[in-house]
């Protein structure tokens, strides 16, 4: 109840507040120094004397109304806006509630008038300056580097899927004959045996022996891509040396972690907690890969990890670029790595009963758009952009591949794995990332897709972006999963790759699989089965995640 009264009394009491306040600095000597300060306190305590001033008064009927600290109190209401200059000083004299030694004192100085005098003197001191306005930012593409499937460079990654290649194939690398989908056929029972799964890979030369063999895959996928896409932009030793690191930064999520590592560790427990591995706790977490990253190339700047499920690396990019912009870091690296396909991440999406059953035909299992899909497919590895401020990158000398432009995220709000019916949210995201970039829908004529081949999903974002750009004659939407799988954090990291390439090149890959298509989708604007010529003007990527969580991000030609 007495919060309640103090937060109805806010605006009066903080006009009254700061009159009380200003009275006592008023009453100072010529050094400055508040009177009631020159007191000694021992005889005050002693002679238990009335306050030598109104203010005081006041400030001790403060104190015995809302406790001995007026922290409550400042805390209850906002500060006037002609007095906000003072805010920084009440926090910093206020920040802290453990009732130390250094609390009693401070609290016994409000009762003295002291600690407000020295809280309002800065005020006549110290101005508010704005910042003066800047020109804006820009922020392009000079670097790329990824780990999937379907190669580990960028170029073979987008020639192969220019060329249709399919990168899914049956898992190897444990027995899945354990983990059974969730239908039977013909009174047999099928099991999940397929995957987007990296049959060979090696971190010789991008990390170190001794790590590599602690270390999870998708901090390992992330450490080699991040690594290969400083190499791709010219970020030679030379080069680094010139960096100011601390203007430098990481920003690669993962949607699951080190799920083998946690995994492991969970074994070797029923054993002894002795066999653990001890780096298990760390190497699990999803920012532990851009620390580790940040360390081995010094690099002090943003570092942190967002894990927004499959939007995760769209949420990196454009956060990335917000410090770039923000003028907070130069350079960054960003995007996302997942490797989820051990037999705790396949139970958990088969239980789910979100991923395709088509064991028989791997090739043929991820199907964006067609009529018979039936599930998407899990797939692994890691996509990292090279961004940079756009004077930065000419300064140096760089090879600049596109210009981000902007972007946005919303949330669905609505179910923990399906997609919004009216595809409010996906529709809303794409309008804020048009208005955020200055982009016309007219400009767009290439979407990059999530279509991850679920029979909801692919429908629902097709139709919004009908709703968004269905006016658009030139439009073409393709799917980079119906080739590598769905990479879950790090899907929009490979198909930000993808998406870059297709500007480079003029080229956009097909859609494989697309059979017969959904009767509920507009076959005229989805590439066909083999790669299409195009003068790309602005190409939007989108990537949903669980929890509906939807991100659009947009990239154009430099000019």
């Amino acid at each position: 109840m007495i919060h309640s009264a103090a937060s109805s009394m806010a605006s009066p009491l903080c006009t009254w507040l700061v009159a009380a306040c200003m009275s006592v600095t008023c009453h100072t000597d010529r050094a400055g120094t508040p009177k009631a300060a020159l007191r000694s306190s021992k005889r005050s305590r002693r002679t238990k004397a009335l306050p030598a001033n109104t203010s005081q008064l006041n400030m001790r009927l403060i104190s015995s109304l809302y406790g001995s600290s007026i922290q409550g109190l400042i805390s209850s209401f906002e500060p006037c806006d002609d007095y906000c200059n003072t805010h920084n000083a009440f926090s910093s004299l206020f920040r802290s509630t453990t009732p130390n030694r250094r609390h009693t004192r401070l609290n016994k100085l409000s009762h003295s008038g002291k600690t407000m005098a020295v809280a309002v003197e800065p005020a006549h001191e110290v101005t508010a300056t704005k910042k003066p306005p800047t020109k804006q930012r820009r922020v392009v593409v000079t670097g790329l580097g990824v780990v999937t499937p379907l190669g580990h460079e960028p170029d073979v990654y987008y020639n192969n899927l220019l060329d249709g290649v399919s990168g899914i194939s049956e898992i190897e690398t444990f027995d899945c004959a354990e983990y059974p989908t969730a239908t039977f056929v013909l009174n047999i029972l099928c099991f999940q045996r397929i995957a987007g799964e990296i049959k060979s890979f090696s971190t010789d030369g991008w990390v170190a022996p001794k790590l590599s063999k602690r270390m999870d895959k998708f901090m390992l996928y992330l450490l080699t891509a991040g690594k290969k896409a400083l190499v791709d932009g010219g970020i030679t030793e030379d080069v680094m040396d010139e960096l100011n690191k601390e203007k430098c930064g990481v920003l690669i999520g993962s949607a699951m972690g080190g799920m083998k590592v946690f995994n492991d560790a969970i074994e070797a427990l029923r054993v002894s907690y002795k066999k653990m591995n001890p780096f298990c706790v760390p190497f699990a977490t999803t920012n532990m890969g851009s620390a580790i990253l940040a360390m081995d190339l010094g690099w002090m700047g943003p570092n942190y990890s967002i894990s927004t499920a499959c939007a995760t690396s769209n949420f990196c990019i454009l956060n990335a670029a917000n410090h770039i912009i923000r003028g907070e870091a130069d350079v960054m690296l960003c995007g996302g790595s997942d490797a989820a396909i051990i037999p705790i991440g396949l139970g958990g999406f088969v239980a789910c009963r979100a991923l395709s059953q088509r064991n028989t035909d791997p090739t043929k299992a991820s199907r964006p758009w067609d009529i018979n899909r039936d599930g998407f497919v899990m797939g692994e590895g890691a996509g990292v952009l090279l961004l940079e401020d756009l004077e930065h990158a000419k300064k140096r000398g760089a090879t600049i591949y596109a210009e981000f432009l902007g972007g946005s995220f919303t949330c669905d709000a609505y179910h923990v794995t399906e997609p919004r019916p009216d595809g409010a949210g996906v529709i809303l995201c794409i309008e804020k990332a048009l208005a955020q970039s200055g982009v016309s829908k007219e400009d767009v004529n290439y979407i990059n897709a999530h279509a991850t081949s679920t029979p909801a999903g692919d429908l629902k974002e097709f139709q919004a972006l009908l709703h968004c750009f269905g006016q658009n004659p030139e439009l073409r939407v393709n799917s980079t999963k119906s080739m590598i799988g769905h990479l879950l954090g790090a899907a929009g990291g490979v198909e930000a790759v993808a998406t870059v390439q297709a500007i480079r090149t003029g080229w956009v890959h097909p859609n494989i699989n697309l059979e017969n298509p959904d009767q509920g989708v507009d076959a005229k604007v989805l590439v066909g089965s083999k790669k299409e010529r195009l003068d790309i003007k602005a190409a939007l990527s989108n990537s949903f995640g669980f929890g509906g969580h939807n991100s659009s991000i947009i990239f154009a030609p430099y000019k």
